[in-house]
C-alpha cells in the first residue's frame, strides 16, 4: 500500500473541534485535556486526513472509565494494545458505526484486527487518552508545539513525508517505522526545547 497525504486543510481544526465538543458530551464529566496533535495539527504541513487528538485524563485510574463512555459512538476500542501500552486506550472513530461497516466495537487482547479496518479511507480520527502526568503526553505536545515553531524541522518533516508517499509498505504501521528515525531523534529536541520554555 502506498500512504496517500493531502496538502495542509484549514478545515482539519474545524474537525478537530467537532470531534472536541462530541467528545465533552461523553466524557466531560471527567475534565478531560483534549488537545489536537499530529500533523492535521500543523499548519502548512501535508498530512493523512485523520485527524490525531489526544485526551487528557488526571491519572491512570481514569483511563478504563473512557471505553463504556464511547461505546456506540462510531469507535473502535483496540484494547488489544493495552498490554503493550497500559499508560495508553486507543480508538478510531469511523465514517459509520463499527456494525454498519462490518467491524466489533472492541478488539480484544487475542482477536486479529480485520485487514479491512487498515483502510485509512473508513478512519476519521484516531484518538489516545493519556493521563497528563505521563511523559507520553509530554512528548505529544512538546513535538507538536515544536513542528509548530521550528519551520526548518517542519520543511524536513515534509520532505521526509513526501518521499514515504511514494514507497509502498506492508501497512500503516510499516509506514510510522520509516518515519522513525526523524521523529525519535526530534522528539529529543522537542522535549528539551519544551522544558525549557515551561520554566521561563
Amino acid at each position: 500500500m502506498k500512504v496517500t497525504f493531502e496538502k495542509y486543510n484549514p478545515s482539519w481544526e474545524n474537525q478537530f473541534e467537532s470531534i472536541k465538543n462530541e467528545l465533552e458530551e461523553n466524557i466531560g464529566f471527567l475534565n478531560p485535556q483534549i488537545e489536537h496533535i499530529g500533523s492535521t495539527s500543523v499548519k502548512g504541513l501535508s498530512a493523512k486526513p485523520i485527524i490525531d487528538i489526544m485526551i487528557g485524563v488526571k491519572d491512570e485510574s481514569e483511563l478504563d472509565q473512557i471505553p463504556p463512555l464511547l461505546q456506540g459512538k462510531s469507535y473502535v476500542y483496540y484494547e488489544k494494545y493495552n498490554e503493550d501500552m497500559p499508560y495508553r486506550r486507543f480508538f478510531i472513530k469511523l465514517i459509520n458505526a463499527p456494525q454498519q461497516l462490518g467491524f466489533p466495537e472492541i478488539i480484544h487482547q487475542d482477536d486479529d484486527i480485520p485487514d479491512e479496518l487498515h483502510n485509512h479511507t473508513l478512519r476519521i480520527t484516531h484518538i489516545h487518552t493519556i493521563p497528563i502526568s505521563s511523559e507520553h503526553w509530554t512528548r505529544h505536545i512538546a513535538f507538536r508545539d515544536y513542528i509548530r515553531t521550528h519551520p526548518e524541522v517542519r520543511e524536513e518533516y515534509q520532505q521526509l513525508k513526501e518521499r514515504l508517499s511514494t514507497m509502498e509498505w506492508g501497512n500503516g504501521n510499516d509506514y510510522n517505522e520509516g518515519k522513525d528515525p526523524f521523529i525519535k531523534r526530534e522528539e529529543q529536541n522537542a522535549i528539551r526545547w519544551y522544558l525549557h520554555h515551561q520554566t521561563t
